[in-house]
């Protein structure tokens, strides 16, 4: 358990799926930083555990009360893209800009490092202009870009993939 501030920073339990996703859903109707374009149930919440089997899987609470979650899965599934993982993360927006972002990909850095993972990436809406510098600000390099291939709410954006090595 980290604490960041008045926050704690743990690992995910069964028991944290409504949040979760009632946070996740915060991104699904109100932006383009999370993908779907209708809100998701609980049993998305078991596709973010199966996905990240292996990985890290954590949530931030603040007061005994979630804010946020982050999580890390892999790559590719083949055994030669094993030292790569992408991470993701939401946090509520009235939590965001405390610095628990970088707390969790922080913590996301020594955990990859124990588990020789030493890329981290990122797939980012080019709409998600604050993801994007959040990223930038914390080492990640554009490694890529998939132009047009979304559209949410009549919105048509790139998908960025950005990358950060931890052992350059």
């Amino acid at each position: 358990m980290t604490l960041v501030m008045d926050y704690c920073i743990r690992k995910a339990r069964d028991r944290d799926g409504e949040s979760v996703i009632g946070i996740f859903n915060l991104y699904v109707r109100d932006g383009l930083a999370a993908f779907p374009e209708r809100e998701v149930g609980h049993d998305f919440f078991v596709k973010l555990k199966i996905m990240s089997r292996g990985y890290p899987f954590h949530v931030v609470e603040r007061s005994g009360r979630i804010v946020g979650f982050g999580l890390m899965s892999p790559f590719r599934y083949q055994s030669a893209f094993n030292r790569s993982a992408f991470v993701t993360y939401f946090i509520e927006p009235a939590h965001t800009c405390r610095g628990l972002g970088g707390r969790l990909l922080g913590l996301f850095e020594t955990e990859a490092a124990a588990m020789g993972v030493d890329n981290l990436m990122a797939s980012v809406s080019s709409s998600n202009q604050g993801s994007l510098a959040f990223h930038q600000k914390n080492g990640f390099v554009e490694c890529g870009r998939m132009v047009r291939v979304g559209r949410k709410f009549g919105l048509d954006f790139d998908l960025v993939y950005l990358q950060k090595c931890l052992n350059p």
